[in-house]
């Protein structure tokens, strides 16, 4: 194995073939064979099961309910309703509780077995058991049932990657209270655009947190933001950044999290979950809220539930003992899907600090040290570990690894192919792509299917995915619009404080309503697999032929004069378009005319004359939202005269100070940009 030996790669190159043990030993073979056995009914393929789960929908999440022996209080009266969208009701009748599947194997489990491996900067790796956390979340259910916590209030959270934010959740869930998250690097104005949009009870906060070998404080944020949520009866206090200064709490009357832990043991057999309907709202998510108010997504215990039994299982292949890492804020729902991970019985990998500290290998001797099998992070940090020349598979012991899950946004053949040089040879790389809306993914990973280089391998169970043309027509082998064609469970139920469901049909419904517009471009190939190029209102328009930035930012990248890059493309008056491109390059590397002509080169020989920009503009700093997208959006508006405080929340942002330079360049070039 040699990193440094990078050649040329296809996209669609062959790169994997799972081995036929492999392959029947995993969930969704192990699946297949009891729908033979129960149901009569065999696939020759995974294209025929998928085709099967989306034609009868109903039999499908019936299975799902069966084959995992769903707990419900009472039976369901039917799957779903309709098939209409929005609006669909899934499993009438069921009264479950999310949360009792996470503990599920508890029971099972083997004393002292883990649950969590958990690290921070500040603290060092440990492990905690599948009974601690058992009785550390019966132990919180309770006190907050003893707060006076009922059935959908909102609890939520201002907390780090640890296990007691775990605890909270899964506390908060299984009392039928709705759980809503922010990670303590966002600042106070971005937690109350999302917090008071839910009025909640309970807040769980944090003294600080540590990131890149620095502490910050945050108990000054936790002061504002208590003060300024007038619904707030609680405030649970973590001191997590200091734990002597279990004293220091920054609202009068707070409770301390030991405090809480100090009571009494509940026992698991006396201890009762609150089962909840099937229209009862589990969390609330947010989305990024880079250009507005960010959306409060909710969705239903019994949806999330069912997805997610199927994901973790199937699209994951999880199973008891096999740890799944995915680096990750509280703030993300990728931290609800790792969380997610103890459906299956799989330990989950937490942790909170910089994935470059103290060194860029750091997350992979955690991989190593917790005997992953699960490899997650987005393709930002592959970029990252490429361009550090870092050659995992030498360094450490990775033989637990046996999949790696890239998400976030739109991998590269060469991220694919990174892993394979650099990490080892027999790896199940996968990519997924979905979203916040559904807290899981539209297309995504397959065990027993080959890998090929930059491809998604197929549209998940239960998701009728097609990708559209302009005249609203499925089409193969071409580039067109994300849709889904039919209901699933984890839609959301709704968006809080949206009346009528207004925001929400303008969201996915607008332009071809009963059918889920997702925002991506897509293409889907004769074998099924998936392309993502990106957002489909941050495609660039070229003399009327559209082009997605994905392809654009793979091309340059390769260039190793080139750190990262963003490229928009504005409307200007008189029906002219400004294509401009701004790169971040390597330190000590000028954009002068040879390496002008290098890029301009590069993308006219392996994309088109179109994707040429129209000006290059070297910058210090591509800004990127927290969860690890390039901000194309709001720098494009910003550029066509928004007011930046319009276009862009800083709160929202990796580095604030980023979005300085487009906003003087603006200033700077307004009769260009306006003229």
């Amino acid at each position: 194995m040699n990193g440094s030996q990078a050649m040329t790669i296809r996209e669609g190159q062959h790169l994997w073939t799972p081995s036929e043990a492999f392959a029947n030993a995993s969930n969704i073979a192990q699946y297949q064979r009891w729908l033979a056995t129960e149901r009569d009914l065999q696939f020759a393929d995974y294209e025929t099961l998928h085709r099967w789960s989306v034609t009868e929908t109903a039999a499908f999440w019936a299975s799902i309910w069966d084959y995992f022996d769903v707990q419900s209080s009472t039976p369901y009266e039917q799957v779903i309703d309709q098939r209409k969208m929005p609006g669909a009701k899934w499993f009438q009748g069921s009264r479950v509780n999310y949360a009792e599947h996470l503990l599920r194997h508890e029971a099972l489990a083997r004393p002292g077995e883990t649950v969590f491996h958990h690290l921070t900067e500040n603290r060092p790796l440990q492990q905690m058991s599948w009974q601690e956390l058992g009785r550390q979340v019966r132990i919180l259910a309770t006190r907050l049932r003893a707060m006076g916590v009922v059935p959908g209030d909102r609890v939520v959270s201002y907390m780090p990657n640890v296990p007691e934010t775990a605890v909270a959740m899964i506390a908060t869930v299984a009392v039928g209270a709705v759980w809503s998250s922010a990670a303590p690097e966002f600042g106070v104005k971005t937690v109350i655009d999302r917090f008071s949009q839910i009025a909640p009870k309970v807040m769980f906060a944090c003294d600080g947190y540590r990131f890149g070998g620095k502490n910050f404080s945050r108990l000054a944020e936790v002061q504002d933001i208590a003060g300024k949520l007038p619904s707030l009866q609680t405030l649970v206090w973590l001191p997590y950044l200091d734990a002597d200064s279990k004293a220091t709490v920054p609202v009068a009357g707070a409770i301390t999290w030991d405090s809480l832990m100090a009571h009494a043991d509940v026992p698991r057999a006396s201890f009762v979950f609150e089962r909840v309907p099937y229209d009862h709202p589990i969390w609330v998510v947010f989305s990024s809220g880079t250009t507005g108010l960010p959306k409060p997504i909710v969705h239903s215990h019994v949806g999330v539930l069912l997805e997610h039994l199927k994901l973790m299982h199937f699209h994951i292949n999880l199973r008891p003992g096999a740890p799944m890492f995915f680096y990750s804020t509280t703030g993300w729902m990728m931290w609800n899907l790792l969380i997610a991970a103890l459906v299956a019985g799989a330990p989950a990998v937490l942790y909170d600090g910089s994935p470059m500290h103290p060194g860029p290998d750091f997350l992979w001797k955690l991989a190593a040290d917790t005997r992953c099998v699960s490899f997650g992070a987005s393709p930002t940090f592959v970029q990252m570990m490429e361009k550090a020349g870092l050659v995992p598979g030498t360094a450490y012991d990775l033989s637990a690894l046996e999949s790696v899950l890239v998400a976030g946004s739109p991998s590269t053949p060469e991220t694919f192919d990174w892993f394979y040089r650099s990490v080892k040879q027999d790896l199940w790389v996968t990519s997924q792509s979905g979203g916040t809306e559904i807290c899981s993914g539209f297309v995504g990973a397959v065990p027993t299917l080959p890998v090929y280089a930059g491809e998604i391998q197929a549209r998940m169970l239960g998701m009728d995915v097609q990708a559209w043309n302009d005249d609203g027509h499925a089409v193969i082998d071409e580039v067109g619009e994300l849709m889904v064609m039919t209901p699933f469970p984890s839609m959301p139920l709704y968006f809080w404080n949206d009346e009528g469901d207004r925001r929400y049909r303008d969201s996915y419904f607008a332009q071809y309503p009963g059918v889920w517009r997702h925002g991506d471009y897509i293409k889907i190939n004769r074998r099924g697999g998936c392309y993502i190029y990106g957002r489909s209102d941050s495609t660039l328009n070229r003399y009327g032929v559209r082009i997605g930035t994905a392809e654009i930012y793979r091309c340059v990248e390769q260039l190793p004069e080139i750190a990262d890059s963003l490229i928009v493309c504005c409307e200007l008056a008189g029906g002219r378009y400004f294509m401009p491109m701004f790169v971040q390059l390597k330190a000590g590397q000028p954009l002068d005319e040879k390496l002008r002509d290098k890029i301009a080169a590069k993308l006219r020989s392996d994309c088109s004359p179109r994707h040429v920009p129209d000006q290059l503009y070297a910058v210090d700093l591509i800004p990127y939202t927290l969860t690890g997208k390039k901000m194309e959006l709001p720098v494009r508006k910003i550029l066509m005269g928004w007011a930046p405080e319009k276009a862009v929340s800083r709160d929202a942002m990796m580095q604030p100070a980023a979005i300085d330079w487009f906003i003087k360049f603006t200033q700077d070039n307004k009769e260009m940009l306006t003229g």
